[in-house]
């Protein structure tokens, strides 16, 4: 039987004014209208600031015990967490599996159009039991309308299992309630094209979960100063970067900061704190692991000791 369920109320469903005569409109005034709207996903995250620091803070809290991070979504939603996850190995150097995203029909619709897989809760519930998620873990359901059953019955799962569960929704809780930890609403109103949540409402999203992840790695020790020290240095630009990163923070000439690069393995963190104490390598990363990575933390002890 069809599901005929009404979601005409849901504010990403709602027809948006000020767009009523969008097809009507000039290149340049759709690019103005756009621009004007998009503001809206700007001021949405920024309304959801204590509820985005405690998801830094509880994610981190997790992570730091072992833990793992988990977007799900379906459509965009599950195409921006996959997006964000991959992002992180290569920013930050951290292991394929600690930061993960699970979609609605998997890697095949995030090329290829899969909404209808949306609609099984037990698809949702199913992908938290595969991936043996613990009460060290964190799940983020992302839906920007509310109700995608996939990620309401990974949600559920999820907390059946101890795990953190966190909510990432475009409509308000009294539209759509949830029992969640934490439960983020980014309310960019409706869209320029009625429905279209890949949007304002991706947008939103998309620097919500830019915060979150980036905001994770910072707790975890993965920066110093506003510097990528854990970058993966696997390519040509990588490499650049990293160089850059050793030139600026120790005054060192691009010979010598390679050098110093090449000794510590091609890790950045471990090349600062090598420059900075003398250590040598074996010495050095024991040092950090013994401050859980901490570079800022572990040339502190290392100089309280000298």
């Amino acid at each position: 039987m069809v599901n005929l369920q009404e979601r005409g109320h849901l504010l990403t469903e709602q027809v948006n004014p000020d767009s009523l005569n969008l097809d009507q409109l000039s290149a340049v005034e759709l690019v103005e209208l756009f621009n004007s709207e998009d503001q809206k996903a700007v001021a949405a995250v920024a309304a959801a600031k204590a509820q985005l620091a405690s998801a830094i803070e509880q994610t981190a809290a997790r992570l730091h015990q072992g833990g793992r991070l988990f977007y799900i979504g379906a459509g965009t939603s599950g195409r921006l967490g996959v997006l964000d996850a991959a992002e992180c190995p290569p920013t930050f150097c951290t292991p394929p599996e600690l930061v993960q995203g699970i979609i609605a029909g998997g890697a095949g619709a995030l090329v290829r159009s899969s909404e209808d897989l949306e609609d099984r809760a037990e698809d949702g519930e199913a992908a938290i039991a595969q991936r043996h998620i613990t009460q060290l873990d964190v799940v983020v359901g992302i839906t920007a309308g509310g109700t995608t059953p996939f990620v309401h019955g990974a949600l559920s799962a999820a907390r059946q299992r101890g795990a953190v569960t966190i909510f990432i929704a475009c409509v308000p809780q009294e539209q759509v309630s949830i029992d969640v930890d934490i439960d983020i609403r980014l309310l960019t109103g409706p869209e320029v094209l009625a429905g279209s949540t890949r949007l304002k409402a991706g947008t939103a999203t998309k620097l919500a979960l830019n915060i979150l992840s980036t905001g994770v790695m910072v707790k975890l020790g993965k920066v110093y100063g506003n510097r990528m020290v854990d970058v993966a240095v696997t390519n040509q630009k990588l490499l650049d970067r990293a160089l850059r990163i050793l030139q600026d923070l120790t005054g060192l000439s691009r010979e010598t900061a390679n050098s110093l690069l090449e000794r510590s393995g091609k890790w950045v963190k471990l090349a600062l704190l090598m420059h900075w104490t003398g250590l040598e390598k074996e010495a050095g990363d024991k040092l950090l692991s013994e401050h859980q990575g901490n570079l800022r933390a572990a040339v502190a002890s290392y100089q309280d000791k000298s």
